[in-house]
């Protein structure tokens, strides 16, 4: 009688997730480098580079810059490669739209039910900018100066929302190394204390008002202007 083959072999959990974990980590630390500008717009991401710092195969480097392509952080060039993204005037101008319509429909929900707790965190984490932008912390400062509105988003308890807003913030953080911005952290962090003064007063209007300020001086700061008007001004001596 003929045996029986043996079933096949079932894959360990670790050999299921492994892969999928590398990928999520290669993604999130270019994510990190490009939001406390540690990773300039421009940068080439040579994929057997990379594959030698996380040490994984070239495959697991492809998938973690086409996740990173679909959220508009790196640029795929055939023949050429992967390169931070360099965003345009005009995608700037809509990310910053987009920013406007969100958090300001957040906010206004979220004033009416802040609590105690959240307020607390809130002022936690003010603190923890405060001390970053003492110590002249960049990168340290750029990340917390973002993580409070994805802090908000959370707050909300919608985290489609928060996922949504925190790729926004990272397109926003690219826009900024790409034009520049000379918005002053210690503003931006003075403007986020104001911004937790009126949810703990539970003004919605001074919160929709302080929300627009903020957001429109970090746009106005930005050079959103062509830094080549045409071929004759640019050779123009």
């Amino acid at each position: 009688m003929r045996a029986k083959a043996p079933p096949p072999a079932l894959s360990s959990p670790a050999a299921d997730v492994e892969p999928a974990s590398s990928t999520e980590r290669i993604a999130a630390a270019i994510t990190a480098a490009i939001v406390e500008r540690r990773l300039m717009p421009g940068t080439k991401l040579a994929e057997q580079k990379l594959a030698d710092i996380f040490s994984v195969s070239r495959t697991l480097v492809r998938q973690a810059l086409n996740q990173l392509s679909r959220d508009r952080l790196v640029t795929l060039t055939p023949a050429r490669g992967a390169f931070v993204a360099e965003p345009s005037v005009e995608e700037a101008r809509q990310v910053f739209e987009v920013r406007r319509m969100l958090e300001s429909s957040l906010l206004a929900q979220l004033v009416e039910r802040i609590t105690p707790a959240q307020l607390a965190e809130l002022r936690q984490h003010l603190k923890a900018e405060a001390q970053a932008i003492a110590r002249t912390d960049v990168p340290g400062r750029t990340r917390l100066l973002a993580d409070f509105h994805r802090l908000l988003a959370r707050m909300q308890g919608n985290e489609v929302l928060a996922q949504l807003l925190g790729d926004l913030l990272s397109r926003s953080s690219l826009i900024s190394l790409m034009y520049q911005s000379d918005h002053s952290a210690a503003e931006s962090h003075a403007e986020h204390v104001a911004l937790v003064d009126a949810l703990e007063a539970h003004d919605k209007r001074a919160v929709q008002k302080l929300l627009r300020d903020h957001l429109g001086h970090v746009e106005t700061s930005l050079r959103l202007q062509p830094r080549v008007a045409d071929l004759a001004q640019a050779l123009k001596s």
